[in-house]
């Protein structure tokens, strides 16, 4: 399709997505964001870190975590896209409501844990306004999705299923140059299942559209490091972007910027073996 810039010239690989929660629940940052001048101040940090694109969010999708509406959530996240106008921007939400105001204020890629499931007019909006869009694969929905998730082959499941998402927002109108996916660590996964697709990265990234992970924090990095509370150190999360990368990764969405970037730096030169690009 003409004048369509594939994701991955957008935001080359490898890159760093970095995390702005304006929530008062999140597992990670406990509502440290949840004022817009702290979140705005935050995320201009994280791009002079050197974040490609900061993800901003208003509704938690922590295990067990509660929906908010779309009117609440547009209150906590307007604010925040209005202060950072002019950065690379994506929106963490799937309500098409939110995703088109977010758009509207310059926001370039909708990352929807639901995969376009939870809002049916959300693919038209992605569509309409010529956005990116990240689909990610969940068991279940937040509330639920940690309550004895089961399968018989994570992974082959998973990479199924994206590819089935895929295949529906191409029909609905969303080019596939346009579009990354997300096997959803932690979403609906155990420990064991979450490692296991992150071993078996590789086949995702074979199938096409460019994979996105977002390992940092999450309590299965704690639970390898015999870490005692449920949030990932800031050390498990560099190693898991590392293995993530080496696998084909092409985004890492990272809490820890800078320091996502220069091990990303790093691991990308070995993989090219010289310094420069």
């Amino acid at each position: 399709m003409g004048g369509v810039i594939p994701i991955e010239e957008r935001w080359p690989r490898p890159a760093v997505m970095g995390v702005v929660n304006v929530t008062p629940d999140s597992f990670s940052d406990g509502g440290r964001f949840a004022a817009p001048a702290d979140a705005i101040a935050h995320a201009r940090r994280l791009v002079a870190e050197g974040a490609a694109l900061v993800d901003v969010g208003g509704e938690s999708t922590r295990p067990g975590a509660e929906r908010v509406g779309a009117e609440e959530e547009l209150r906590r996240v307007e604010p925040v896209l209005e202060g950072l106008a002019g950065l690379p921007l994506s929106i963490d939400t799937s309500k098409a409501a939110v995703a088109r105001r977010a758009l509207e204020l310059g926001a370039e890629l909708v990352n929807d844990v639901t995969a376009l499931r939870g809002d049916p007019e959300l693919a038209g909006v992605v569509a309409e306004h010529g956005a990116y869009v990240c689909l990610m694969h969940m068991q279940g929905e937040p509330r639920t999705m940690q309550s004895a998730p089961h399968y018989d082959d994570v992974a082959a499941e998973v990479f199924a299923f994206l590819e089935e998402r895929v295949a529906f927002a191409v029909d609905a109108g969303i080019p596939e140059e346009r579009i990354c996916v997300d096997p959803g660590i932690g979403f609906g996964k155990t420990p064991d299942q979450n490692l296991e697709l992150v071993r078996r990265l590789d086949s995702l990234a074979a199938l096409g559209p460019p994979v996105l992970v977002g390992l940092s924090r999450k309590s299965t990095l704690a639970r390898v490091v015999g870490e005692p509370g449920p949030v990932g150190t800031p050390a498990a999360s560099l190693a898991a972007a590392v293995a993530a990368f080496e696998r084909g990764a092409w985004m890492i969405r990272a809490h820890e910027v800078r320091e996502t970037v220069e091990a990303l730096a790093v691991a990308a030169a070995v993989e090219r073996g010289g310094v420069e690009v």
